[in-house]
């Protein structure tokens, strides 16, 4: 801190990306001055200045490394008291480093809230798993604070510099990364600075790449993109619909999903996070402007479905994005809701084959993309990747078909001979429509993997499994629920979310406090604040694997109901109707639950 409070004000200054104002100003000076004041007695270490944090959005105020600790800075200068949001923002910094910096994974993080104007706290300097209570200070005691803190820890000294270049690698929640993508922001700010961020760009420069061509050409072209768990195909979809409406709004690109809660979820996540920046950056909007803007880049697939069936024109949309293609219904499937709800006797499409025919109206060109999951149907009638094909094959053969060698070399994908071969032979192979990298947290990278194991029955490598992460991603067991709830509660720091989830047909669970058949509010469930009975933090209302597709939590209570059981050392099937449960023989059935606890 030897470089003088102007210098160093000057250089804030030059690398701030907005319109300074007196406020931010003032507050840098009152910082600087604190700063140079308290840390004076320290003869090492290094200070880094609004430290940005690429998956929130949001730069934290100081980093100071001293020996092998990193203390996390937040400042509010003026408060005069410690404010519960400002104790939870520090703490999703410090988490936000350990989970996603490479160089922060095992160090030892502090975060301290300083109220400048705040009376003294008590504070208990106490970590679990290396990050420690959330420490309060004022402009009088941060000295004594980081001294004490400093005094009683010990160990290797962490290298600044190879800690300044560590690899960040950011796994937002869908949600995060559909209001950051919304904002303006490229895949590439939110997402793993490795192989990952790489693959997710080059899967979008595929995609324009196609849809350029086709303008071009006045062609119509359809792309599968396929994916390892966890690699962000989701994700994918919602920067292509972003890249495209900043690229040329005429398209009128547009997100489509047969998932319901994740409809709502994000549509009202975008809204709400549009209003608040509004109103930080001073300017007015409505709730109800910033809804209709959502719609229009999110929308359920069914409303896309029912507008084009009542109109044989084509439609505004140039470029579509199906979310979860592989969840598309059969002919029969889609006769038998046509005919009960619609009152259509006359339908005998397949969905697949029905969505195509509605982009195929449009006498120049246009575009499809379809993200498929490899065994990923959950429902009875859902048609997977084959009745797609089956449609190009059978009835729009003029289509330019794009896909990933990917899907002939797993089974999950398409299992079927008759349709590989007409697809290797009509199709154009693009390897960068297949997303090889898993961009989940290195926490839980393997818990996909340890799933699929236990649902296989494959107990030896369920067990391997386990053993190599439950020391980063803590699996417990009990039958009590309130044992459970104390344990979401005591793990969960900052703003994390948790709350209860069971299997749709865990029908028996309802003696304990958990009733499955009550329908819940999506939004509020994952986006209300614990205050909120409605949100997932209240412990009360249950989400079933209808709820969630799609989504995340942080901490998960899993009830689980005797409708899969373990027996005899194999799985065992059953539903509850009337009174009692009776056994599933059907084997459709019984996959099916099987991945609805996947």
């Amino acid at each position: 801190m030897e470089d003088s409070e102007t210098k160093i004000l000057g250089e804030l200054s030059l690398r701030h990306n907005f319109a300074l104002e007196d406020l931010q100003k003032n507050a840098w000076i009152a910082q600087i001055k604190i700063l140079k004041n308290s840390l004076q007695f320290l003869d090492r270490g290094q200070i880094y200045f609004e430290f940005l944090i690429p998956r929130m959005g949001k730069r934290v105020d100081n980093v100071l490394i001293v020996n092998d600790l990193i203390f996390v800075l937040e400042f509010k200068v003026g408060d005069t008291k410690y404010q519960k949001q400002s104790i939870e923002q520090v703490v999703d910094y410090c988490l936000d480093l350990k989970n996603f910096h490479e160089g922060s994974h095992h160090a030892k993080l502090i975060p301290i809230v300083i109220s400048t104007s705040a009376e003294s706290a008590e504070n208990v300097i106490c970590q679990k798993d290396n990050l420690f209570q959330p420490l309060k200070a004022n402009q009088q005691n941060l000295a004594q604070i980081i001294d004490f803190v400093l005094s009683q820890n010990a160990g290797n000294d962490i290298c600044v510099y190879g800690w300044e270049s560590s690899v960040y690698k950011p796994t937002p929640t869908i949600i995060e990364a559909a209001q950051a993508l919304y904002k303006g922001h490229n895949v590439t700010d939110i997402s793993r600075h490795d192989a990952g961020a790489i693959n997710l760009s080059k899967t979008a420069a595929a995609i324009n790449q196609i849809i350029e061509k086709s303008k071009t050409n006045n062609q119509k072209s359809i792309c599968f993109i396929t994916g390892v768990p966890g690699a962000g195909k989701t994700l994918a979809g919602l920067n292509i619909a972003n890249e495209r409406t900043k690229i040329d709004s005429g398209e009128h690109a547009v997100f489509l999903s047969g998932n319901g809660p994740l409809v709502d979820v994000l549509r009202e996540a975008l809204t709400r996070d549009a209003v608040q920046t509004a109103k930080e950056c001073g300017k007015n909007s409505t709730k109800k402007k910033e809804h209709e803007r959502a719609v229009k880049f999110i929308q359920p697939i069914h409303h896309f479905r029912d507008d084009n069936l009542i109109s044989e024109k084509p439609p505004i949309e140039k470029v579509v994005i199906f979310d979860e293609a592989q969840r598309a219904w059969t002919r029969e499937m889609a006769s038998l809701f046509m005919k009960r709800k619609r009152g259509n006797d006359d339908f005998t499409m397949s969905e697949p084959e029905f969505l195509i025919s509605v982009m195929n109206r449009h006498q120049d060109w246009s575009v499809i993309v379809c993200l498929i999951g490899g065994g990923q149907e959950i429902n009875t009638g859902e048609a997977g990747l084959s009745e797609w094909i089956e449609a190009l094959k059978n009835h729009f053969p003029f289509w330019k078909v794009y896909f990933s060698n990917q899907i002939s070399a797993d089974r999950n994908y398409l299992n079927n001979d008759e349709l590989e071969n007409w697809l290797s032979s009509n199709a154009n192979a693009e390897n960068n429509l297949h997303l090889s990298v898993s961009v989940r947290s290195f926490r839980s990278e393997k818990v996909s993997d340890l799933m699929q194991k236990i649902l296989s029955n494959d107990i030896i490598e369920a067990r391997k499994l386990f053993v190599e992460i439950k020391d980063k991603y803590p699996i417990v067991l009990t039958r009590d629920l309130q044992t459970a709830k104390n344990w979401l509660k005591e793990n969960a720091r900052g703003t994390e979310r948790f709350g209860i989830i069971a299997s749709s047909g865990g029908r028996r669970l309802r003696p304990c406090g958990i009733d499955v058949k009550n329908e819940i509010s999506a939004p509020n469930w994952f986006l209300n604040d614990a205050q909120d009975v409605r949100s997932s933090y209240f412990l009360e209302d249950v989400a079933t694997e209808f709820d969630i597709q799609g989504l995340e939590i942080d901490w998960v209570c899993l009830a689980w109901d005797i409708n899969l059981y373990y027996k005899e050392k194999q799985w065992n099937f059953q539903n509850f109707t009337g009174t009692k449960w009776h056994n599933i023989h059907n084997q459709y059935e019984r996959k099916y639950l099987l991945k609805g606890h996947d």
